[in-house]
């Protein structure tokens, strides 16, 4: 059952989903929102021409209330990811990243998967701390006529905010993907 803190990531993920998926990042209303990512987790706004995908998770992230001693808030999915995988090697901290194959997905987790037709995997994310990748919150879970799902809302999806079906296997875990494979989730303790 997922914490108070991980449904309160998963809810700001979806305001900002219905705030903002009509723009794109060069429209001025999501444009000055982008703005607001990355200075309110302590960057200089670089423009929209610069990847803010996983500036988008790490602000969710700290409006729902981490510290930036939980939650390494970062411009690079893989950056907070390794500290992640760190934080579960040592059984430390309320974010805790492990392979698809063993873990699944809740609500206001994060799901991170390749992108750039790269075909890393949690290995490579356990010794890498910089490397091309995606990430993306859970905001819900359900089962449809194609089966069981997970929801995720990420930022810079096709230049704007947007919500993906991620399908989940028999066991409940994600379904593996040939393009763009998934790499791992971060569970939400907090």
């Amino acid at each position: 059952m997922p914490s108070t803190t991980a449904r309160a990531l998963a809810t700001i993920a979806g305001e900002q989903y219905d705030q903002f998926h009509e723009y794109s990042e060069n429209d001025p209303p999501l444009a000055a929102q982008i703005r607001k990512y990355w200075t309110g987790i302590g960057f200089s706004f670089p423009g929209v021409a610069e990847a803010w995908s996983a500036v988008f998770v790490s602000w969710c992230v700290k409006q729902s209330g981490a510290s930036k001693t939980q939650f390494l808030f970062n411009p690079q999915h893989s950056q907070f990811v390794y500290a992640a995988i760190r934080n579960a090697a040592s059984g430390a901290g309320v974010f805790r990243a492990y392979p698809i194959a063993d873990y699944q997905p809740q609500i206001g987790d994060i799901v991170q998967n390749n992108r750039d037709g790269q075909t890393f995997d949690y290995d490579y994310a356990s010794t890498h701390k910089s490397y091309s990748s995606h990430s993306a919150v859970v905001v819900e879970s359900g089962i449809d006529s194609a089966g069981a799902y997970v929801r995720t809302i990420g930022g810079n999806e096709s230049d704007s905010i947007r919500r993906k079906r991620v399908a989940l296997n028999a066991h409940g875990r994600i379904a593996q993907r040939a393009l763009s494979p998934y790499i791992c989730v971060i569970q939400n303790l907090m």
